[in-house]
């Protein structure tokens, strides 16, 4: 079955990993981002070598987001990023051929240990099932 895994982040996050501390984030540091990103390559790398990886990328930061809604009259309303009434928003995904929910629930935990400084925010990976049968319809 495949499985959307998902990470959040918001914009504080970004700004405080270009070491722009505020008050939702310490200052990372060169070498805390380099942790990260060796520790997402690494996870990325044994998921496609075990043939569960099927896609994977990190997103930018909500500044460059875009939303494209309807308004009252039916005309499309766009709003570029960032949002105050949005907290969090998807920071990157995976989308994964896994044999079971508990395999990657496991993954999803492997993902939570990824290095990041203390006093850092820490969400929830997201894991959602992608429907098979609306892909048939």
């Amino acid at each position: 079955m495949k499985y959307l895994v998902m990470v959040q982040g918001s914009q504080a996050d970004y700004e405080a990993m270009q070491g722009k501390g505020n008050e939702h984030s310490p200052a990372w540091t060169q070498e805390e981002v380099q942790a990260m990103y060796a520790f997402m390559g690494a996870l990325n790398d044994d998921l496609a070598e075990s043939g569960e990886m099927v896609d994977g990328q990190g997103l930018t930061e909500p500044a460059k987001t875009r939303f494209v809604g309807l308004g009252d009259d039916g005309k499309s309303v766009i709003t570029d990023g960032p949002y105050s009434e949005t907290k969090e928003l998807l920071a990157g995904y995976w989308v994964l051929d896994c044999a079971s929910l508990e395999r990657v629930t496991e993954i999803a935990e492997r993902i939570l240990q990824c290095p990041q400084p203390a006093g850092a925010p820490t969400y929830p990976v997201v894991i959602r099932p992608i429907d098979s049968i609306s892909a048939d319809v």
